[in-house]
This record gives structure tokens, C-alpha cells and sequence, in this order.
């Protein structure tokens, strides 16, 4: 069986903490999608890790981690992750496993998102300039390379041939580069990285499957920053829902069983696009600071606003969601009153559909409002000792997008966390 772990709403919902917290139940957490541009944050025994394309039960040594084909991975980010992990005495040679189909991040990569991204002026889609889109771009035109190329003799030639490409197109835009910058850094964690398990991941993972071994696979970004679903153009560049696990991972449809959905008791977004329930006032500021919104992998400050249920029914609509799971709820702990949208005026009319282009439309919030509740909920283990003011709010929230919430998380740590 194959479970899925996936963001409801624009990333940032905490998705690290909940794999880890669920990975003791798993034989396998396995990555399906996205790349360096995900942060994943993991607290315990009072210390905090970001991991970026290491699956997030890399802590667990039971646990097989699989950095899945759908992933793409740049060599010199991954080679500092796993020092870093490797320095908390956990043995990464041991259980981390990567798909040899998984697309290689190249130097150029990078310079061509930041040339890229600068070209845009004012209409910038708050790229992470991680070079992830311009990957995914050369995976989708068939002229990228594989973590596979790194084991062939002629890599040398292949690399040389797609950055000459990459190099042409950075002097036809005029941004000013010097790639024996990166290139030295590049080749070293290449080969750093040929000492680790490189596999056939889809043989792999299903053969795991016919010997009944469990297996959760993890998803970066969120719902609503999905390339065919998300608020287009300002999106990542993969599939974020949970289609995109059975192509990151070469799984059939069938072997799939429990979705969780997470999603934050208010809403978030890093960089530019359309965000109806956005605050930009003291409640957005006050929800930036006591959440610590800031992004894990860029330290950019996230946008804050309340909780908005039409694009939260919509991610469980497209992701087939079985369980809920809300987090950062005792960041609303002090607020007078908690605002939730549950739907929109658009045009005069009210609606809870996703228009084809929320950028293109003024979608006016209609809220509902609940009194707030105060203390702090990190010490709370039972979902009755909860305030009652809270345990409304959630009950309405429940009630609206008749999915049960399984799991409540009232802090950072993965002791920190509530199950229904």
C-alpha cells in the first residue's frame, strides 16, 4: 500500500513534521515531486532541521527514503543536506536511496532562473532562483540529464553540451555570469553523490509494494502552486497533488490508500500570485510573527490571511483527501476574534468555485467570524482539553468540507501534535 502526504494551500502548511511524526508507521518515505525549492522543517529533542530534497523520514533508521524520479535534485544542495544530517550521527549511507531517472540541476540551471527572473521586471513569479523551473523546462523538451548520466563515462560530454546550450541563451539575454564559479563545486558533489544507493526507483518501489512493505509518499509545494491546477503562472513547476505521485514514483493509481491533506488553521504564500484572504495589516503582521513565517529555504517573509475554504475544498476535491490534518493552530491562540472565508463575491455573485484566473478577477472574501480562543495549546494532547471556542471553529471548518480533521498540531515539535 502507498499512503500520500501532500500541502492543501500554497506550501509552508508543515508537511516535514507530519512525515516524521508518521514515519514510524511506514517501512518507506519516498519523495514524488519538486526540488531544492521545498524547505521541510523537523523539530526534536530540541533541535531543528531543514531538509530540502532528503525525503523527511530520513531520521527514522528503520525507514527506506527514496528520492523518487519526479524530483530534481542539484548535486551540491543535496551533498550539504546529507553532511548535515549525517553530522547528527544518523547513517544516510544506509537508507537513502535515489532514482537514477530523477533530473540532474546543473550550474547553468540557476543563472538561467536568475537571468530569467530579472527579465520579468515587475511580473517576477517569486521564483527561489533554485533553477528548478529551467530543469523541469529540459526534462519536458527532452534534452536533460539524469542522475543515471552521472555513472555514464561520456557525462563529462553531456554536461558540456546542455550548459553550451544554457550559455547561449544567458548571452542573448546579456546577464553577466562566470560559471567557473559554480562548476568546481558541481563536479566534486557529482561525485560525492556516486557513493550512494543509485537505483531503478519504479522496479524498486514496487517490488517493495508486492512484499507488503509500507510506504508514504512525501509531496513538496502545495495544491494550489500545482503546474496544471495551481493559480497559473505564478505555480511551481511539477504536480503537486497526488496524480503526481503515481508519475514521480512510477505507481499505479490502485496501489494508492490514505491521502493525507494538510493544511494550516490560516493560509500563507512566499513570493508573487493571487492570495483573496491576504492580510496586509497588523493581524497579517501578527500571524507573520507569532507562525515565524518565513520561508525555510529562502528566508523570505511569507504573506499572511485568514483560512480560505473554497481553495481548500477545491485541494481536496483535485487530491481525493481521506484524512485531514490542520496545523499551526495554537498561532491563533490570542487572536480576539479567527476569521474563515467560505466564499467569494465575484462580480456580484457568490460563489465557491476557483475561477479559471483568480489574478484576472476581483474575488471579494465573504467571512464568517469566531470568537478566538487564548493559552498555549503546545501542551495539549487530547483533542477535549482543546478551548471550546476552538473546537467550534474546527467543527465548522469540518462541517464545510466534509472531511473529518484527524490530526491537529499545536506546536513545532512532532511530540507537539493531537490524534483524533
Amino acid at each position: 500500500m502507498v499512503d500520500v502526504v501532500l500541502g492543501l494551500q500554497w506550501g509552508d502548511e508543515g508537511k516535514g513534521k507530519i512525515v516524521d511524526v508518521l514515519t514510524p508507521e511506514y517501512d518507506v518515505v519516498a519523495r514524488f515531486q519538486g526540488g531544492p525549492n521545498a524547505g521541510h522543517s523537523l523539530e526534536f529533542g530540541g533541535n531543528k532541521y531543514v531538509l530540502n530534497t532528503i525525503p523527511s523520514g530520513i531520521f527514522h533508521e528503520h525507514c527506506i527514503n527514496i528520492i523518487g524520479n519526479g524530483v530534481v535534485v542539484d548535486p551540491v544542495q543535496l551533498k550539504k543536506e546529507i553532511e548535515k544530517a549525517s553530522a547528527t550521527g544518523v547513517d544516510i549511507s544506509k537508507n537513502l536511496y535515489i532514482s537514477q531517472k530523477a533530473h540532474l540541476i546543473l550550474p547553468t540551471h540557476r543563472l538561467v532562473d536568475a537571468a530569467s527572473e530579472a527579465k520579468k521586471g515587475e511580473h517576477k513569479v517569486g521564483s527561489t532562483l533554485r533553477g528548478i523551473s529551467p530543469t523541469y523546462q529540459d526534462k519536458i523538451g527532452r534534452s536533460g540529464l539524469r542522475i543515471g548520466d552521472i555513472l555514464s563515462p561520456d557525462f563529462n560530454k553531456k554536461y558540456r553540451n546542455a550548459a553550451n546550450i544554457h550559455c547561449e541563451l544567458l548571452n542573448s539575454l546579456g546577464f553577466e555570469y562566470n560559471l567557473n564559479d559554480h562548476e568546481p563545486a558541481f563536479f566534486e558533489a557529482v561525485e560525492y553523490i556516486k557513493q550512494f544507493k543509485i537505483i531503478n526507483s519504479e522496479y524498486f518501489v514496487n517490488n517493495l509494494i508486492s512484499q507488503g512493505k509500507k510506504i508514504l509518499a512525501e509531496g513538496a509545494q502545495g495544491t494550489l502552486l500545482d503546474i496544471d491546477f495551481g493559480s497559473y503562472p505564478f505555480v511551481t513547476s511539477s504536480n503537486t497533488i497526488t496524480g503526481g505521485a503515481c508519475s514521480g514514483l512510477g505507481i499505479a493509481p490502485q496501489h494508492i490508500q490514505k491521502v493525507y491533506g494538510i493544511f494550516k488553521a490560516y493560509c500563507t504564500r512566499v513570493g508573487n500570485g493571487p492570495f483573496p484572504t491576504e492580510q496586509e495589516n497588523e493581524t497579517g503582521e501578527m500571524l507573520r510573527k507569532l507562525g515565524h513565517e518565513f520561508g525555510a529555504t529562502t528566508g523570505r517573509p511569507r504573506r499572511t490571511g485568514w483560512l480560505d475554504l473554497p481553495t481548500l475544498r477545491y485541494a481536496i476535491m483535485l487530491n481525493g483527501v481521506t484524512d485531514l490534518i490542520c496545523t499551526k493552530s495554537d498561532v491563533l491562540s490570542g487572536f480576539e476574534e479567527v476569521l474563515v472565508c467560505d466564499r467569494y463575491a465575484i462580480n456580484g455573485q457568490e460563489t465557491n468555485e476557483i475561477p479559471f484566473s483568480l489574478q484576472d478577477v476581483n474575488a471579494e472574501p465573504l467571512y464568517r467570524n469566531f470568537p478566538g480562543w487564548t493559552g498555549d495549546l503546545s501542551k495539549i494532547r487530547t483533542y477535549s482539553d482543546l478551548p471550546e471556542t476552538f473546537r467550534k471553529y474546527m467543527s465548522y471548518v469540518e462541517g464545510q468540507i466534509g472531511v473529518p480533521v484527524n490530526v491537529i498540531s499545536v506546536g513545532p515539535d512532532r511530540e507537539e501534535t493531537i490524534r483524533r
